[in-house]
């Protein structure tokens, strides 16, 4: 299950909703807010979303996951103003096996920074403030990103 939460991720929460007795590896990643990005001091940023269509492209990523082999999986992305060091995103995932856990898991976050309509605004220590990786991946006619 994909979800968003204007709330703190309960890692220890979100872990029990993938153990289960046929499983026999765990991954799970975090996702932290960093005080810097592309040589700017960040102080702080903010994740707005379309929550529909974020946790329809999110579930389905996860459905899609499952051509792993694996038992379960779950993701939640945070939404609103989020501290440096704060967790941004966690995906969790139980298998039978570690490969097909540590896959499965490289692949949501993956396909999760693609595709789901979450936009990251980062504020600086200058008090600026841009969005950053909103293009989810557009090109211009002559295939560069813009």
């Amino acid at each position: 299950m994909f979800s968003l939460s204007s709330k703190p991720i309960d890692a220890d929460a979100l872990k029990s909703l993938v153990n289960t007795q046929q499983a026999g590896a765990y991954v799970a990643f975090e996702g932290w807010v960093r005080d810097h990005n592309e040589g700017r001091q960040v102080t702080g940023l903010e994740y707005e979303a379309y929550e529909a269509l974020a946790v329809k492209e999110g579930n389905k990523i996860l459905e899609e996951a499952q051509k792993f082999s694996i038992l379960k999986a779950h993701c939640v992305h945070r939404t609103g103003a989020l501290k440096i060091g704060d967790m941004a995103v966690m995906v969790v995932v139980s298998s039978a096996h570690r490969k097909e856990a540590f896959v499965a898991c490289e692949f949501i976050i993956n396909e999760i920074k693609k595709r789901v309509p979450i936009w990251k605004r980062e504020t600086y220590a200058d008090g600026s403030t841009s969005w950053v990786n909103c293009a989810h991946g557009h090109k211009t006619a002559h295939g560069a990103k813009s």
